[in-house]
């Protein structure tokens, strides 16, 4: 199995890595991003890999583990803070990536059953060491909560008649999951399997996906450094919508009345949007089609401002 970055050039050039800077790749996945920021620091520089997936992070200690600069932990998003503040990062990092959802190692081995193409079992855990798998949580989640689920997280057009077929199954494996999800679908969708969106669903339940990118935002613009960059790259609109109007609230400052004049500065604004969200060209699609949905973010903490305090008179 091979994994391919996806925006690897527009990420490195976001990131706008110095030699001698601390970054976090939060999400190691199959390494292809860390490989790259490791190309762009010097001897002083140091590299925090995050993974929750426990294959990830042996896997990166294998890939770098005699590389002084480099550091990988078994940690969820949620647990950012914690991480680095244990590693006495606070306010230190210079450079932060979030490459959200699975990576393609994850999909393509049939027994972390995240896609249908094989057969495999109901899992889906990003950690087969904690939580309920896939089976379990179909196995215990009723039919209105299992058809909310597809129609919030998958934005499933036909999920209660999908959820009334899954729950009649009550399927054995992926390959069952598909089949019934694709036989209770009244209509394709083209070029896209009709289960797409259910096990997408499913796999942002059991992961509590977007809990987690909500938790970690806040933690990681607490981490930065004056001036420092985060990237974020988003693979579905659920994600990308939460990633947007946090930077936006973010760029925008304290809440005010629509219609009262302030000057900006006075809002106290903790980050700076960085250009247009970036996407990948035809050509990066046609050579790897999982960049096809990607959007890159990104955006500058911005230096903290004082707050004059009013004088008596």
């Amino acid at each position: 199995m091979t994994h391919t970055p996806v925006l690897q050039e527009k990420v490195i050039e976001a990131l706008k890595i110095n030699a001698s800077d601390v970054v976090v790749d939060a999400t190691y996945g199959g390494g292809g991003h860390s490989r790259a920021i490791l190309a762009q620091l010097g001897a002083g520089g140091r590299l925090l890999a995050l993974d929750r997936d426990p294959e990830a992070v042996a896997r990166a200690r294998r890939d770098f583990g005699g590389d002084a600069r480099f550091d990988a932990v078994h940690a969820k998003f949620s647990q950012l803070g914690p991480v680095l503040r244990a590693r006495g990062l606070e306010r230190r990092v210079d450079a932060m990536l979030f490459d959200l959802g699975i990576s393609s190692l994850q999909l393509d081995e049939p027994r972390r059953g995240f896609g249908f193409r094989a057969d495999g079992p109901l899992d889906m855990r990003m950690n087969r060491g904690e939580g309920q798998s896939a089976a379990e949580w179909l196995a215990n989640v009723g039919e209105r909560e299992l058809a909310r689920t597809l129609r919030d997280f998958g934005e499933e057009r036909f999920a209660g008649r999908i959820a009334r077929a899954i729950k009649r199954r009550r399927p054995a494996g992926t390959a069952d999951l598909a089949a019934a999800v694709a036989e209770a679908a009244p209509t394709r969708e083209r070029s896209k399997h009709p289960a797409t969106r259910a096990f997408l669903a499913i796999r942002i339940a059991v992961n509590d996906e977007l809990g987690e990118v909500r938790a970690a935002l806040p933690q990681a613009l607490e981490a930065l450094a004056p001036r420092g960059r985060l990237a974020v790259l988003s693979f579905h609109s659920l994600e990308d919508r939460l990633v947007k109007r946090f930077l936006r609230e973010e760029a925008r400052g304290d809440p005010h009345p629509p219609d009262m004049p302030v000057r900006e500065e006075s809002l106290h604004p903790r980050l700076k949007i960085v250009g247009k969200p970036r996407r990948a060209d035809a050509a990066e699609v046609a050579a790897n089609r999982r960049a096809r949905s990607a959007v890159l973010r990104v955006a500058e903490k911005l230096p903290e401002t004082s707050v004059k305090t009013p004088t008596a008179h």
